[in-house]
């Protein structure tokens, strides 16, 4: 993986490498309870979101991955955040992860973005997987990844908890065209 990372465009979206000047913005999406009932990052303050910004930095930097603000590409409006982690680079693997703006939802956003990421990662990172984990009540990102070609690995049941209740999570993987 390089160290620079590519504006990814799409018919309707510029994706572009997180930014300091983005914590506001991120902030309003992780502390969106609607964003944060399936997502297992959330912050209560701004200030707190500095561990988000400082994460997002040390991917890049340790080469582990990179994450993209998906923003409008006509008014370059922040819709939400997409992108990869932990990446391995012995298994040529990683996890990817995503969310959207609840007021940005059912419109394709999702689909359009991971799809650009998709290609990038595939075609110019040396990877042959992804992997992401999804609460299994999140039938919306269930339908997206599957649309994009993800199957269902394994489920995980109980196997974390969030705010004090068990949650169950299904793995799902894509491959490269090569590695299949």
């Amino acid at each position: 993986m390089s160290k620079s990372f590519p504006v990814l465009e799409s018919k309707r979206l510029l994706l572009r490498q997180i930014v300091a000047t983005d914590q506001e913005a991120v902030f309003k999406g992780l502390s969106d309870p609607e964003v944060i009932k399936y997502y297992g990052v959330s912050f209560d303050s701004l200030e707190a979101t500095e561990e988000q910004m400082i994460w997002f930095s040390e991917l890049e930097n340790t080469k582990a991955g990179v994450w993209w603000a998906i923003c409008t590409k006509d008014d370059n409006q922040f819709l939400g955040a997409a992108g990869i982690n932990d990446f391995d680079k012995k298994k040529r693997k990683a996890e990817i992860g995503f969310w959207l703006y609840p007021k940005n939802w059912g419109q394709g956003y999702v689909f359009e973005a991971l799809s650009l990421i998709l290609e990038q990662v595939f075609n110019n990172m040396e990877l042959d997987k992804l992997e992401a984990f999804v609460e299994t009540k999140n039938t919306a990102s269930v339908k997206t990844l599957k649309k994009l070609g993800f199957y269902l690995e394994t489920t995980l049941l109980n196997c974390e908890l969030k705010n004090g209740i068990p949650i169950s999570l299904h793995v799902f993987i894509k491959k490269s065209i090569d590695a299949q």
